[in-house]
């Protein structure tokens, strides 16, 4: 079911990156994706999205996983799905972002 105005709200919703506390988060940062950084800060591990109950069905845990993945294909980082969200839900709706998924044939290659 559509409602009349549903875009309104994700229109309006803004995703900060919060680098001090490795974070992508809303404005009043109740909803979040959390992440670290690791092989020397060239891997975006994913470890957990969360939205609140209140917020839930405005695609917000979307919006915080473009954020994270735009993030790091800018600054040329591999991203880890290790949050269930991300690797269950996200990226099969989203396969375009899967060249971004960290792979170990590329570290071979090193």
């Amino acid at each position: 079911m559509a409602t009349g105005s549903g875009g309104a709200a994700t229109d309006a919703t803004k995703i900060v990156w919060n680098e001090k506390q490795k974070r992508f988060e809303t404005e009043d940062q109740k909803a979040y994706l959390q992440y670290e950084l690791i092989n020397d800060g060239k891997v975006m591990d994913i470890i957990h999205t969360f939205v609140p109950s209140s917020k839930r069905g405005l695609g917000l845990a979307s919006h915080l996983s473009v954020a994270a993945f735009n993030h790091a294909q800018s600054n040329s980082l591999s991203v880890i799905p290790t949050c269930s969200y991300i690797s269950d839900t996200f990226l099969p709706k989203n396969p375009a972002w899967k060249s971004v998924v960290f792979s170990e044939d590329l570290k071979s290659s090193i």
